[in-house]
């Protein structure tokens, strides 16, 4: 595969990967200022020595990709290296050619990227399909600027003893972070796109299950700020910590969430296990009633589990109260300042049969400088500026 040096934007060398890589470079929309940003002091990517994925890369350790090949090139070895991969236009992850089994499809969909990397979109026009980003065992990294379909599991899988009926069960997040730290996700679009769950038929009685996470957080993943992004019309959103039994994950998932847009997701915006997560000026729209995506809940409180929500909007038709939007599955402890339901503060200390003794305070601060926005243009400020810019 040819690679060839061209010099744009000044001082910024790219190395081109892919079929096309002869073509002459266009005019880019970011800059090589934009790829090189670290994570800022406002969420838990910053603690511990930050997060700057790969801002210190050298000249040739800066990539423009424009296919799967070029991708997978460009994230290939594992020298630790500082590298940043500029994505130009929409990379689908079969290449063109359809996924022909589950095994091919394992093979193919997931995209894993190294340590002290940052992954950055060039415009708003940028991103992926077909395509599982997995972020395993690594450290330091960005995501940026990327609109991301999450996958279809052509191969989802039936398992009768799940529940008491059987349920189908599929694989394939649109990002996963597994046993990884210091991650900073940010103006990131992630969406079902162009197979939304009303094309999911059913099967055994049951409707099949073809997408699985938006973006996960797993195995003592822990200093992760998610910003400024948006995750529209899917199911099962953000998972934090994926098992009660995984008690390794105490003391880790430290997450945050700040300034998101979560319109028309059905569930677990986040739902969260074992971790510290700090939610604030998050946006939350959506109805009870919608046709494919129908609300069930927004921050969901798992074992030992500990949740600060500070000034978010939840614009969601058909709730009321507090017992709408925060389902516990076995924790207490949340705590929320200035968030408003439909117009209305947040009361938590409403009265909610799902959580038995009531919610009981965080236990905890954020250890971070910080300043959470109004609510008043809240609604307004994250339309415009959440998402590929």
């Amino acid at each position: 595969m040819n690679m060839v040096r061209n010099r744009v934007c000044g001082a910024v060398a790219l190395v081109l990967i892919g079929a096309a890589a002869a073509r002459p470079a266009m005019a880019l929309a970011s800059t090589e200022a934009d790829w090189r940003k670290t994570a800022p002091a406002d969420g838990w990517a910053s603690a511990e020595g930050g997060t700057s994925g790969g801002a210190a890369a050298t000249a040739e350790r800066v990539f423009r990709v424009k296919d799967i090949a070029g991708l997978r090139q460009a994230l290939a070895g594992k020298d630790g290296a500082a590298r940043i991969v500029v994505v130009e236009g929409t990379i689908d992850g079969t290449g063109g050619i359809p996924f022909a089994s589950a095994e091919d499809q394992a093979t193919r969909v997931q995209i894993r990227v190294p340590s002290n990397t940052t992954l950055v979109g060039l415009d708003k026009a940028s991103g992926l399909v077909n395509a599982n980003l997995v972020l395993k065992g690594v450290q330091n990294v960005i995501v940026r600027n990327l609109s991301i379909e999450t996958p279809w599991d052509a191969y989802p899988v039936w398992d009768p003893k799940d529940g008491p009926t059987g349920h189908w069960n599929s694989e394939y997040d649109g990002v996963t972070i597994d046993d990884s730290r210091h991650v900073w996700v940010d103006h990131v679009l992630i969406t079902d796109g162009r197979h939304t769950d009303d094309q999911n038929g059913t099967a055994n009685g049951q409707e099949v299950q073809h997408h699985d996470g938006a973006l996960d957080i797993k195995k003592a993943s822990d200093y992760i700020t998610v910003s400024w992004s948006v995750f529209r019309l899917h199911d099962k959103n953000n998972l934090i910590g994926h098992s009660d039994k995984e008690s390794a994950d105490a003391g880790h998932l430290r997450t945050t969430f700040h300034h998101n847009l979560f319109e028309n997701v059905t569930q677990r915006a986040p739902r969260v296990r074992y971790g510290q997560v700090h939610l604030y000026n998050n946006v939350h729209i959506g109805s009870k009633t919608h046709a494919v995506y129908r609300y069930q809940y927004s921050h969901g409180l798992g074992v030992e589990s500990s949740l600060i929500s500070e000034a978010n909007l939840f614009e969601i038709d058909g709730t009321k109260s507090v017992c709408d939007v925060v389902k516990s599955f076995g924790g207490t402890r949340y705590e929320d300042r200035g968030s408003l339901i439909n117009g209305l503060p947040m009361d938590t200390q409403a009265a909610c049969k799902d959580y038995g003794a009531g919610l009981q305070p965080a236990g905890w601060k954020p250890p971070y400088p910080y300043a959470p926005d109004k609510t008043e243009g809240l609604m307004a400020a994250v339309k415009a500026g959440a998402g590929p810019q």
